[in-house]
């Protein structure tokens, strides 16, 4: 490293690129790209999504329930599905996903009780029912939560 090639963080320089209403040399003086007159030139015009006193779009169609932002999407899979892997296999998600058990991980993987097992699994998904737990570990597998 050598004071040639030092520079400043990134994002800690200001661009002078977007500068407006500073001058004729700066290509976007007088007007500040604003046009001529009109409401829309001067400031207090009005705001995003107002329609002239016309009742607003986002106000006009009809509301319906909600989304809620902190849920996730568990891809679910049962016991009686993991029996396509050998006895004493690793079955992870990647290996789920390589079986064709599953398509997407999307925000984790679970395995619910439903069904039988017969081989010893070594599994590590994001999460187990009490019952395929206790499914997995009465063969002698174990039940790895990642």
């Amino acid at each position: 490293m050598d004071l040639s090639t030092l520079r400043p963080a990134e994002g800690a320089t200001f661009s002078d690129a977007g500068r407006r209403g500073r001058g004729h040399g700066s290509g976007n003086g007088k007007t500040a790209g604003k046009g001529h007159k009109g409401q829309k030139a001067r400031s207090g015009a009005p705001r995003p999504g107002f329609e002239g006193g016309q009742m607003p779009i986002f106000r006009r169609l009809p509301k319906r329930g909600f989304k809620n932002r902190n849920s996730k999407q568990i891809v679910a899979i049962n016991v009686s599905a993991l029996e396509v892997f050998d006895n004493d296999a690793v079955v992870t998600v990647a290996a789920l996903k390589e079986a064709g058990i599953i398509k997407k991980e999307l925000d984790g993987v679970k395995i619910l009780g439903t069904g039988d097992l017969t081989k010893k699994l070594d599994v590590q998904v994001n999460a187990f029912s009490a019952s395929a737990r206790e499914k997995i570990e009465a063969l002698g597998g174990k039940a790895e939560v990642i």
